[in-house]
């Protein structure tokens, strides 16, 4: 066994170019070895030398899981620092205390982060490194671990959430994390002699790093089993099983929140599933297997078992995994206790259980049922008010009630402080409660609270729904079936809001719902009171919906009522319909098939979407490309959104006989197409397979480059700096289908070879599918042409479809897995080809783009085509036509979207030779 943890460090450098991390951020997949990692860490530990931070003194840590979190961690590990981590989507109120109270001589993490902890702090700025800049700030050279490490050495401080009182943080050794991953390291090492069989094993973790039990699946568990981490924060279930299927992930560390908007997605996917599952509990686990393989199909052959932690497991949900043939392993612990004290073995699960304690730990049930323990891993000191404090007690009373099973598991019956004691003098225990009700399809999430009555404390269910009061009538009178009758609920209240306010592990905060409850009781006994679900201070809004896009679009809309246009009533344009569909899916796992919400009109068509899960329009509209793409030629633009560049236009279908839609722009003197709802974007990765590659290099540098010399012979200026190593996002003025070859003609080799192009995606859906896409609406037939020209543009220019109505966000992603390739990318943000030159305002998305890229942006400008296009100048070596490549620009994560498009556009005016409007 070990006897501490900086020898993790060596396994790292012997797995050299292992991968260990994979983090999912914005439109981009970003890898770092074991290697990478350990040679992070030890620069980190060399910067904090520098900075003469010693053992002893204190890091915050606060940022989403990262490598560089990771690296932070461990740098901090080897220089014998304390690391404070933070939860990252804790209040910036919480952590300036938390600050105050260890007195930091550093703080590391994301830039606006950081930004919120300044912010929030009144005393002393706190010196801070933010992991944006890291590369830039941290010594070439690194530093090994310091000497006089042992089983007593403090590692880390963890501070448990909290809105009140002073912060109490539990003070966790090198024993501490030893003791409870010693057994787990012990119990794997018989099986590692065949990890080979299914290496590389690939963990996909949805739990803050800051949690102990993320700590657990996130740094302990796997340097044993050389695992790769993949960091996935948007818990959508569609993207976490599309993630798990296309990266071939193993297993998947969660909280039983997730598993049941897994569960939810699937029964909504497949008729029938919940009661094929309750019928097969019995069958072997190979015959279940077989029975649900569609299921398992969707998640990947190579995936297996789940592993739940961060809260109490619903017996209905553990049951219906394990119907389906998956492993589900559920562990129990605290942060005191080092994450785990009682575990399910994997492959002797006991239904209903927490498992049976680990070795190491000793475990008794109190008088009154409570879990006590003892033993290494519990922490044996806190900290607070500045100082660390001994814990004096050698048994932890943990606050949980159990009761042991004849096999000698515990079964898990609540929390101690949160048992309702009725006038009637009767226990009842919330969670059997809240378990009974969100077994109910209607029923999206509940917590039993205690309300005052005339007679004393009775329980009282505050509900988030879906469905009519008639439902939830019924759906609680179903569930009373189920309760022993002191446990039926004859009170409840809907919560306004689709979802009750959670910590970072999915656990219901219970204080805050009690507290609203408190308030709307106190409301409607008030002589003029109003309706119960009145905004409060403090409270949910009366509608989340209406408040989520006013902070979208910054405006306060006085309106209230479904019939609310969300284009023309509540100003939100193509930009914030993304921005929208982003936030329904981080907060309620709802996602949008093209991340638009395209189809949705009124307040009550997204209110449809959201408790319904279907989008469909009550009358269809077009959206435009909120970003652009090379397309048919155009006029100038004329209608438009105020304000950020983007326009919503009014639209007429016209049916064609293939079932296609083209949708007809009036006023504008264009038409814009929308592919048939029945085609899906093709996205095209054969073009980066090798052969390809290099046959476009030749066809480029032997043909196309002489030829575009021979005949028009640019003049290339810049840039003024030497651009940085790619990948780059490009973007540049749209005048004729040419430009794209002229950029990249101006580009020197390294950035030209490696290039790809943003186009109009209808255009190439109607080469591909055989259409011409200059045939008017309704007109039948087969192009010959299409589909040749889809597949020589494709593979000559490597350019990707930028749809400009719907299915913009799998662009996106797209381009991100471009740039993952090492490909620089180039995008037209005007999404209109000029009549005569001028610069069309930039739509803005061209902002998200760069924001989730996270690239350097460079701008480029084409000089002179407006006067050819126009008939003013000749074609064939003008002498006007000048190419000219900016500088790149490195975007802040404070920038907005917005403020981004404004930028660029005003960057490529200025290549052009004009003066950006004021």
């Amino acid at each position: 066994m070990r006897d501490q943890l900086a020898s993790l460090i060596d396994d790292f450098r012997r797995f050299d170019r292992d991968i260990a991390v994979v983090r999912y951020e914005g439109n981009r997949r970003r890898v770092t070895t074991y290697g990478e990692l350990a040679r992070l860490a030890g620069r980190f530990a060399a910067y904090l030398a520098e900075q003469q931070i010693e053992a002893g003194d204190r890091v915050l840590v606060w940022a989403e899981n990262s490598a560089e979190w990771i690296a932070a961690f461990y740098g901090c590990l080897l220089r014998g620092v304390l690391a404070v981590p933070l939860d990252a989507t804790g209040s910036a109120d919480f952590a300036a205390r938390v600050a105050a109270d260890v007195n930091p001589k550093l703080a590391v993490g994301d830039t606006l982060l950081l930004d919120k902890l300044a912010a929030a702090r009144s005393g002393p700025a706190i010196p801070a490194l933010a992991f944006e800049d890291w590369l830039e700030h941290l010594p070439v050279a690194e530093m090994g671990p310091i000497s006089g490490f042992t089983r007593e050495s403090p590692l880390e401080i963890l501070f448990t959430s909290g809105t009140t009182g002073d912060p109490k943080g539990i003070v966790i050794t090198h024993g501490n994390v030893l003791a409870s991953v010693g057994p787990i390291e012990d119990g794997a090492k018989p099986y590692l002699r065949y990890r080979w069989l299914v290496h590389p094993l690939r963990i996909l973790h949805t739990l803050p790093l800051s949690h102990v039990f993320g700590q657990t699946m996130g740094l302990w568990i796997p340097p044993i089993l050389t695992a790769e981490l993949h960091f996935e924060s948007r818990l959508a279930a569609p993207r976490l099983i599309e993630l798990i299927h296309g990266e071939r992930i193993s297993v998947l560390a969660t909280v039983p929140r997730v598993l049941a908007l897994l569960k939810s997605h699937l029964e909504s996917t497949h008729a029938g599933l919940a009661e094929r599952a309750a019928a097969s509990r019995k069958l072997n686990p190979w015959l279940r297997w077989w029975r649900f393989r569609a299921v398992h199909g969707e998640f990947g052959l190579k995936f297996w078992a789940f592993v739940s932690g961060g809260g109490a497991l619903p017996g209905l949900l553990e049951q219906f995994w394990n119907a389906l043939g998956f492993v589900l392993i559920q562990g129990y612990g605290m942060t005191e206790s080092t994450a785990l004290i009682t575990l399910n073995h994997p492959f002797h699960v006991a239904a209903g259980t927490i498992g049976k304690p680990m070795a190491g730990r000793e475990v008794k049930l109190g008088p009154d049922g409570e879990v006590l323990v003892r033993g290494e891993m519990i922490s044996g000191a806190t900290w607070q008010g500045g100082a660390l404090r001994p814990r004096e007690d050698e048994w932890l009373a943990t606050g949980d009630l159990a009761e042991r099973q004849e096999s000698g598991e515990l079964k898990f019956l609540g929390r101690k402080s949160e048992v309702i004691v009725t006038a009637a003098g009767l226990n009842v225990h919330p969670e059997d409660i809240e378990a009974a009700l969100e077994e109910q399809p209607e029923i999206t999430a509940c917590a039993v609270v205690a309300m005052e009555t005339p007679t004393g404390p009775e329980p009282c269910a505050v509900l988030a729904t879906r469905g009519t009061g008639e439902q939830i009538a019924e759906a609680i009178r179903r569930a009373n079936a189920k309760l022993p009758e002191f446990q039926r609920i004859s009170r409840w209240v809907l919560w306004p809001e689709p979802d009750l306010p959670r910590t970072s592990t999915g656990k219901v905060k219970r204080k805050p719902v009690a507290a609203w409850l408190q308030r709307i009781q106190a409301v409607a006994a008030a002589p003029t009171s109003g309706s119960p679900h009145a905004s409060t201070n403090g409270g949910p809004s009366a509608d989340w919906l209406l408040s989520l896009i006013a902070q979208i679009t910054g405006e306060r809309n006085r309106g209230v009522g479904d019939e609310l246009r969300l284009a023309e009533d509540l100003h939100l344009d193509s930009l914030g319909r993304v921005q929208l569909a982003a936030a329904i899916e981080e907060r309620l796992g709802v996602v949008s098939g093209t991340g638009l919400l395209e189809d949705v009109e009124t307040l009550g068509d997204l209110r449809r979407v959201v408790t319904t899960g279907t989008e469909g329009p009550s009358h269809p509209s077009g959206q435009t490309s909120p970003v652009g793409s090379p397309g048919r030629e155009q006029g100038t633009e004329k209608a438009g959104t105020e304000g950020l560049g983007t326009r919503d236009v009014g639209a007429r279908e016209q049916a064609t006989g293939n079932g296609e839609q083209k949708t007809g722009t009036e006023g504008l003197g264009t038409r814009e197409y929308a592919a048939p709802a029945r085609y899906r974007y093709h996205y095209p990765t054969w073009p980066w397979w090798k052969p390809f590659q290099w046959f476009r290099v030749a066809f480029f540098e032997t043909i196309l480059r002489p030829l575009t010399w021979i005949l028009a012979c640019p003049r290339v200026v810049g840039p003024p700096k030497p651009l940085p190593e790619g990948p780059l996002l490009l973007v540049g003025n749209h005048v004729t289908a040419y430009d794209g070859a002229l950029i990249q003609y101006a580009l020197a080799g390294p950035w030209r070879r490696h290039l790809a192009i943003a186009m109009s995606g209808e255009m190439l859906e109607d080469f591909r599918h055989g259409r011409n896409p200059d045939w008017p609406p309704g007109h039948k037939g087969f192009y010959l042409f299409g589909p040749p020209a889809y597949w020589l543009v494709t593979e000559c220019f490597n350019v990707f479809p930028l749809p400009q109505l719907r299915d913009f966000q799998s662009s996106f992603a797209h381009a991100g897995k471009a740039m993952d390739h090492g490909y620089n990318v180039l995008v037209f943000p005007e999404g209109t080809r000029s009549a005569a030159g001028k610069l069309a305002r930039f739509r803005a998305g061209i902002g998200l783009l760069a924001k989730q890229s996270d690239v350097p942006v460079v701008p480029t400008a084409i000089r002179g085509l407006g006067e050819m296009k126009t008939g003013q100048r000749r074609w064939f070596r003008s002498g006007i036509l000048e190419v000219h490549i900016g500088e790149a620009i490195r975007f802040r994560p404070q920038d907005s979207e917005a403020a981004i498009t404004v930028r660029l556009h005003e960057e490529v005016e200025r290549l052009l030779g004009n003066e950006p409007a004021s």
